[in-house]
C-alpha cells in the first residue's frame, strides 16, 4: 500500500470518528442536528466558511487557471474572503438575531409565501449544482493523484460514501468539527507544497527567468481584465450573505456577536489560498509545461517526496469534501424546512425531523451523484449559478436597510426576475457586452424592486431582532 493512499484512508477513519462522537449531541433534536444547537463558537464558525470557501474551485481550479493566466488566478480566493468579511460586517449578526433557519423562512415572515417558494427552489437548484461539483473534483482529484487505486468514477463514488455518509451522521456538528482537521490539513499541505516546489524548481528567480515572456506572470493585476476580477468580487459578496451555507452557519452561532466575529476571522484565514495555489500552478508553467492546465496542481504534487504528496492530496480532498458537507447539508435543510415542514408536514415531531433531514440528505446526495455522472462542464457554470443569489441578497438588503421601499410581492418579483435573467443571458449574447452575468442580475434585480414599490401599495412589517446586538 502506497504511503499517499495511508495517509488518504487516516484522513477518512479520522472524519468518521469525529461524526460519530458527535452523532448523540446532533440526534437530540432537529436543531442541534441541522445548526449545532445554536452553540457554534466564533472559531468554529471560522473553520466552517473557510471549509464551505476552499474547495476544488479555489485549489485545483485556482492553479489550472494560474497556469494559463498567472498570479492574478489567486483572486478568486480573494474574492471569497471579502464574501465573508462583507457577510461578518453586514449580515452574519443580523441573520442570527433574526433566528431564522433560511433564507426563504425569512422571505415569507417579511412578504409572502409565493416569496418563500420561489426562493426556495432557486436556492436548492444553486445548492445541487455546486453539490455535484464537489463530486466532479472529488473524483478528479483521486483520480489523477492515485490511480492505480481510483478510476474516474471510482473517485467520485468514494467522495460521494464520505460526503454523505459524514453529513447524515453529524450534521452540522459533524461538518463544523471535521473542518478543524481539514483546514489544517489545507495549510499544512498547501504550504509545504509550495515551499517544496519552488525549492525544486529553484527559487522563484529561477522560475521567473523560465517563464514565456508573453505575461507578468507573478503580477497579481496581469492576466485577467480588471472587470471579470471585480465580477467575481460582486459575485461572492452576493452569494455569501443569501447561499444557504453561509446562512447555515451564520444562523448557528452562539449570538449575533459570535457570528459576525466568526465570519471576519474566516474572511482572514480564506484570502492566502488562493495565491499559493497560484504559485503552485505557476511552478508547474515552468517544470511540467506541456501538461494540460487541469493537471498542473496535481503534476506538481506528484512529483514532491511521498509524505508531502500524501499530505497534499488528502489537503485537495480535504478541501473538497469540507466544501461538500456544508453545501450537501444545506441542500436538504432548504427541502426539509422550506418546502417538508412548511408544506406537506408542518405538525411533525422534531424526533421523526431529524430523520427526515437525513433522509433528504441522502436522497439529496444521491441525486446529485447521479447529476454529477450525466452532467458536463459544471465547473464552468458554478459562477453563474451563484450568480442566482444577486435576487435574494437585493431582497435582503433592501429589507435591513431600507424596508421602506419593500412590498408584499417584492421578494418574489424580484427573485423570478433574477431566475429568468440568467436564460436571457444565455440566449441573448449581445448582453455580454457587461462581460458578466452578475452586472446583469444586479442591474435587472435593482430595477424589478424599484418598479414593484411603485406599482404595490402593500409595505411589509419592520424586520425584529429577537436579541439585541452587541
Amino acid at each position: 500500500m502506497s504511503i499517499q493512499l495511508i495517509i488518504v484512508c487516516v484522513y477518512i477513519a479520522l472524519l468518521f470518528g469525529i461524526s460519530f462522537y458527535v452523532k448523540r449531541r446532533a440526534d437530540k433534536g432537529s436543531t442541534e442536528y441541522l445548526f449545532a444547537g445554536r452553540k457554534l463558537s466564533a472559531g468554529l464558525i471560522a473553520v466552517n466558511i473557510t471549509g464551505l470557501a476552499v474547495g476544488a474551485a479555489s485549489t485545483v481550479g485556482v492553479a489550472e487557471n494560474a497556469f494559463k493566466v498567472g498570479m492574478a488566478a489567486g483572486w478568486y480566493n480573494a474574492a471569497w474572503a471579502a464574501g465573508a468579511v462583507v457577510m461578518g460586517l453586514v449580515a452574519a449578526g443580523k441573520l442570527r438575531a433574526m433566528k431564522i433557519s433560511t433564507i426563504p423562512e425569512f422571505f415569507e415572515k417579511y412578504y409572502d409565501t409565493k416569496g418563500r417558494v420561489i426562493s426556495a427552489v432557486g436556492l436548492v437548484i444553486i445548492m445541487s449544482v455546486i453539490t455535484a461539483l464537489q463530486y466532479l473534483a472529488g473524483g478528479a482529484i483521486l483520480a489523477s493523484l492515485l490511480p492505480d487505486i481510483f478510476s474516474f468514477k471510482g473517485g467520485m463514488m468514494m467522495s460521494a460514501v464520505v460526503f454523505i455518509g459524514i453529513t447524515l451522521i453529524g450534521g452540522l456538528w459533524s461538518s463544523g468539527l471535521s473542518n478543524i482537521v481539514s483546514v489544517c490539513l489545507i495549510y499544512v499541505g498547501v504550504l509545504y507544497s509550495c515551499f517544496a516546489a519552488v525549492n525544486n524548481a529553484g527559487g522563484i528567480e529561477n522560475i521567473a527567468a523560465q517563464l514565456p515572456p508573453t505575461l507578468d506572470w507573478f503580477d497579481p493585476l496581469a492576466g485577467i481584465p480588471m472587470a471579470v476580477i471585480i465580477g467575481w468580487f460582486i459575485v461572492m459578496v452576493t452569494q455569501a450573505i443569501t447561499a444557504q451555507g453561509p446562512v447555515q452557519i451564520a444562523c448557528g452561532a452562539r449570538d449575533a456577536k459570535t457570528a459576525r466575529k466568526g465570519f471576519l476571522l474566516g474572511g482572514i484565514l480564506i484570502f492566502p489560498i488562493g495565491f499559493l495555489c497560484a504559485l503552485l500552478g505557476i511552478v508547474a508553467k515552468v517544470s511540467f509545461p506541456d501538461i494540460t492546465a487541469t493537471m498542473a496542481l496535481p503534476k506538481v504534487v506528484m512529483s514532491l517526496n511521498p509524505v508531502a504528496s500524501g499530505t497534499t492530496l488528502a489537503a485537495l480532498w480535504a478541501a473538497d469534501v469540507s466544501t461538500a458537507c456544508t453545501i450537501l447539508l444545506g441542500a436538504g435543510t432548504l427541502f426539509s424546512q422550506d418546502i417538508y415542514k412548511r408544506f406537506i408536514n408542518p405538525s411533525v415531531s422534531d424526533e421523526k425531523f431529524v430523520t427526515v433531514n437525513r433522509l433528504t440528505i441522502f436522497g439529496v446526495g444521491l441525486i446529485t451523484l447521479w447529476f454529477a455522472f450525466n452532467a458536463a462542464g459544471i465547473l464552468k457554470t458554478m459562477i453563474a449559478g451563484l450568480s442566482m443569489t444577486t435576487a435574494l441578497t437585493c431582497v435582503f438588503l433592501f429589507t435591513v436597510f431600507a424596508p421602506g421601499l419593500c412590498r408584499r410581492s417584492s421578494a418574489f418579483y424580484t427573485t423570478l426576475v433574477g431566475l429568468l435573467g440568467l436564460v436571457v443571458w444565455e440566449f441573448v449574447p449581445a448582453l455580454h457586452v457587461l462581460q458578466h452575468v452578475i452586472y446583469f442580475e444586479w442591474l435587472i434585480c435593482i430595477v424589478t424592486f424599484l418598479i414593484v414599490a411603485v406599482v404595490d401599495k402593500t409595505p411589509i412589517k419592520v424586520p425584529e431582532y429577537v436579541e439585541e446586538e452587541a
